[in-house]
């Protein structure tokens, strides 16, 4: 899953907080933060501490995965489709 906003991060959270049956109260102490913290990052709010973002992350399971995108940047060789299909009629002869 691709997250690429402060609200995105939340609701994913949110859902996984659900998803393991834990009310606010709950998770925001196995994090070491009140309640009105998971309130502000389930909505979205992007000054949270990127440590306690963390700590939330693990205490609902979510593991974070880096990216560099360098497979984006590798580029397929080109295919030429008029060689292929020349070639192919060329050895139905």
């Amino acid at each position: 899953m691709l997250i690429r906003t402060p609200t995105e991060l939340g609701a994913l959270i949110r859902d996984r907080r659900r998803q393991m049956d834990l009310d606010q109260a709950t998770l925001a102490k196995r994090i070491g933060v009140s309640r009105q913290w998971v309130i502000a990052i389930e909505q979205g709010r992007s000054r949270a501490e990127l440590g306690l973002v963390l700590r939330a992350l693990d205490a609902v399971g979510i593991r974070l995965n880096a990216d560099s995108g360098d497979a984006k940047r590798v580029k397929a060789p080109k295919v030429d489709l008029d060689a292929i299909v020349s070639s192919a009629r060329k050895s139905k002869r």
